[in-house]
């Protein structure tokens, strides 16, 4: 390599043996003068309007030109990874905006984690976030275990309108259909020092299981080592993306090959996805600070952010031993918000997810779990495919009323409990 990349006076050289589909040796060498490929040309090319599905994502030129954009439903999770100034922040930028050019607040959520404080500062009070952005790793824990609990709450969902993913659930019941969730984490490796054990149970539970109802991960990190990239995680997100980095064993860590410390920089990385035989060779799309502060500001001007505080509020443990993830809804029939939810539809005469979020000014999670509530309780009948569900009470008083027992009921229980358990002297 050194010979070649002497005699071709190159900065360095990547040698591809053989290329994929063909009988030829590969020599790769690098432009004096790189070219900056823009979002905006990806954007508008044909490969990235062939893409239907609402998660994709554009990612860069290969070495012949050729715009290169995937869908992440079917990566299903993706891991980046490269050296500090390697680009990773900016395919971040990239990702996150093509995801915001195709999906309305209603249709997507994003749990954006930065513990730097400033790379994903531009995406403060978007309303696609569920969450303010997360600086403290206390709180990215508690979203990946309220994401667990979520996962679990879709499968339920998904078993009971007898559909095996997102998709056909989404078509079947139009008016409470769910938002796909994508969870970008830009720095793993200061959540792994915290709480390494319990990090990564938790991301490997969600990367087993979240494809079919629409929670997808986004793992960035710029020390691929083996303590922050276990094998567990890496048999669990076959998508990754590798920049820059300082030596092969990083390269084999991030995509168990040599290739990625030849890398030039600035964008310069190898994709590696599942249905690919090799890394292909891609210059990132590049969006400037200015054009993302663009983006999201016209984005927060179309609604306010509806946050769900249930989401950085699950009990975590900094010890690597970690707590049981909460029992979601449990004491939902016991809140303020519940009476008001009851309130809404009974005035309304209809009950939806979409309904309760608009109204009470909360994130879908909340909104679907004070439905089911409702349903259990009694207060509104079971889903009808697309049809709003009926109401099955007339009044908010006739919901808690019955809910309660009066003071005499409860005075006439406890004299019958007491004249059991103590008998009169002549019944004993």
């Amino acid at each position: 390599d050194n010979n070649l990349a002497l005699d071709l006076a190159a900065h360095s050289i990547r040698i591809e043996a053989p290329i994929p589909g063909k009988r030829a040796v590969g020599i790769e060498v690098p432009n004096v003068k790189p070219a900056v490929v823009r979002l905006s040309s990806i954007l508008q090319s044909k490969d990235w309007q062939d893409i239907t599905s609402p998660l994709g994502f554009c990612i860069g030129k290969d070495i012949s030109g050729a715009p290169v954009a995937r869908a992440l439903d079917k990566m299903p999770h993706l891991l980046v990874a490269g050296q500090t100034g390697s680009g990773k922040s900016v395919m971040i930028n990239t990702i996150l905006t093509s995801l915001l050019y195709r999906n309305s607040p209603s249709d997507l959520k994003l749990i954006l984690v930065d513990p730097k404080q400033v790379e994903l500062k531009p995406y403060d009070d978007i309303p696609h976030l569920l969450t303010p952005v997360i600086t403290e790793p206390e709180k990215c824990i508690s979203a990946l275990k309220w994401t667990v609990a979520e996962m679990e709450r879709r499968y339920t969902a998904l078993s009971e309108a007898r559909v095996r993913n997102i998709v056909e659930y989404n078509n079947q019941k139009k008016e409470e259909g769910m938002p796909y969730i994508v969870i970008v984490i830009d720095e793993l490796a200061d959540l792994m020092m915290m709480a390494a054990r319990d990090v990564e149970a938790l991301i490997v539970r969600i990367a087993q299981k979240a494809r079919a109802v629409g929670i997808h991960l986004i793992l960035a990190t710029q020390r691929p080592s083996v303590d922050v990239i276990t094998g567990l995680i890496k048999a669990n997100v076959p998508a990754r993306i590798a920049f820059t980095v300082a030596s092969q064993v990083d390269s084999r860590t991030i995509i168990d090959q040599i290739g990625a410390e030849k890398l030039l920089g600035e964008g310069d990385m190898l994709l590696l996805t599942a249905d690919m035989p090799k890394p292909r060779r891609v210059q990132g799309a590049f969006i400037s600070d200015e054009e993302t502060n663009k983006v999201t500001d016209f984005i927060r001007k179309q609604r306010e952010p509806q946050y769900d505080d249930e989401v950085v509020s699950q009990p975590v443990q900094l010890n690597g031993r970690g707590g049981i993830v909460a029992d979601y809804g449990a004491n939902d029939a016991d809140d303020d918000m519940y009476k008001d939810a009851v309130q809404v539809v009974v005035e309304g005469r209809k009950a939806s997810t979409s309904l309760l979020q608009r109204r009470l000014r909360v994130g879908y999670a909340r909104a679907a779990r004070l439905i089911e509530t409702m349903e259990e309780q009694g207060v509104i009948g079971p889903a009808d495919g697309s049809r709003p569900r009926d109401v099955l009470v007339n009044s908010v008083d006739e919901v808690f009323n019955r809910a309660a027992p009066s003071a005499a009921e409860s005075d006439e229980v406890l004299d019958d409990s007491l004249d059991s358990e103590f008998p009169d002297d002549e019944q004993a």
